[in-house]
């Protein structure tokens, strides 16, 4: 029952038509995979340009009314755990180095996160359809759409083990002997929860006849033709 219980993100383009639609999803999927991989590929002087595309994506995001407090906190904590091994190997010396690798990481999740926010699942799921097998678009879209629900399991899991006195809170997480913890008390659950998502949207497929016909159709918010 927990469908009852989750809030979208996504602020849609609920004016556009199915068939502009499709074009916008595929054009905004090519753009987002080029960023992503420029922000691993591109050399370090071309990063001050990227982060100015990513800062309007970031923006318009925002303004789409995305929520993107989980990304900047699995950033910060990403920092930390990057600066801390940089410390332990080098000593201290290569910190920059570190820093430098957290800032690619976060260029390359902004523009994913922006296309969850202004693009349709089913749009993304029809575009996907016509270049891989069905089935397996299906899988990509169902887990873009369910990203708000399992972003908020997280942090519901991460609190309930707070209050339980798990030592995983952030300054307590500075001390390496304590990611154990992280691990066995909110990633640990976190993937049995997935597991279970992944199975009963299995069955809800099936019960559907999912797989059954050689074209299958795709689902059309009626609002978008309002």
């Amino acid at each position: 029952m927990w469908a009852k219980r989750r809030q979208p993100l996504q602020s849609k383009f609920s004016s556009v038509n199915d068939a502009s639609g499709l074009w916008l999803a595929a054009l905004a999927m090519l753009m987002v995979t080029l960023l992503s991989s420029a922000a691993f590929l591109a050399p370090q002087s071309a990063l001050l340009y990227l982060a100015l595309a990513n800062l309007l994506l970031l923006v318009h995001g925002l303004l789409c009314r995305g929520n993107i407090g989980g990304i900047l906190r699995y950033i910060a904590l990403q920092l930390g755990f990057t600066l801390l091994l940089y410390v332990v190997i080098h000593g201290g010396q290569q910190l920059h180095q570190g820093a430098w690798a957290v800032a690619r990481l976060l260029l390359a999740l902004l523009p994913g996160w922006w296309l969850t926010v202004v693009i349709k699942p089913q749009w993304i799921g029809e575009v996907l359809a016509k270049i891989m097998p069905v089935k397996w678009a299906f899988v990509v879209a169902a887990s873009i759409n369910l990203l708000p629900y399992m972003t908020s399991e997280l942090r519901d899991i991460y609190q309930l083990q707070l209050l339980r006195g798990a030592r995983i809170a952030p300054r307590q997480l500075l001390n390496p002997l304590n990611w154990y913890e992280l691990a066995y008390c909110v990633v640990f659950p976190l993937f049995v929860q997935l597991l279970k998502l992944a199975q009963q949207t299995a069955i809800a497929a099936r019960s559907r006849h999912f797989g059954s016909h050689p074209q299958p159709t795709h689902w059309r918010d009626p609002r978008s033709h309002q």
